[in-house]
C-alpha cells in the first residue's frame, strides 16, 4: 500500500527559505511521478512541481520557476521541495502526491495517493 508524508513547514519570514520532505513507502516508485500541491484557505488545490522517480525529469508551475526546486533521492524513496524567495503568499498547507504515471499533469484528480499536508507559513 502505498503511503506519502510530508514534514518540514513551519513559520519562515518573507525572503526565507524552507525545505519539504516527502517519504514514500509501500512499493518500488520506478513507474511513479511525485508532485507538491499547495492550498491556502478558500482557494483551490494549486499545481507546484512533478517530478519522475526514474529519470528525474521536473515540471513547474510558471509562477514557482526560479525559487522552487523539486527533488528526489532514489535510495531513501523521498521526494524534497527546496523553496527560496518565499513570498506571503507562498503560505499554504502544502501536500505530496503520487500517482503511478511518468506523463505530465497539473491536475490534482490524476494524482492516487496523498500525504496528510504540512503547514508553511510565511511572515511579511
Amino acid at each position: 500500500q502505498v503511503q506519502v508524508v510530508e514534514s518540514g513547514g513551519g513559520l519562515v519570514q518573507a525572503g526565507g527559505s524552507l525545505r519539504l520532505s516527502c517519504a514514500a513507502s509501500g512499493r518500488t516508485f520506478n513507474t511513479y511521478s511525485m508532485a507538491w500541491f499547495r492550498q491556502a484557505p478558500g482557494k483551490e488545490r494549486d499545481f507546484v512541481a512533478q517530478i519522475t522517480w526514474r529519470s528525474g525529469t521536473t515540471y513547474y508551475a510558471n509562477s514557482m520557476k526560479g525559487r522552487f526546486t523539486i527533488s528526489r533521492d532514489n535510495a531513501k524513496n523521498t521526494v524534497y521541495l527546496q523553496m527560496n524567495s518565499l513570498k506571503s503568499e507562498d503560505t499554504a498547507v502544502y501536500y505530496c502526491a503520487a500517482r503511478e504515471n511518468v506523463g505530465l499533469t497539473m491536475s490534482p484528480t490524476e494524482y492516487r495517493y496523498w500525504g496528510q499536508g504540512t503547514q508553511v507559513t510565511v511572515s511579511s
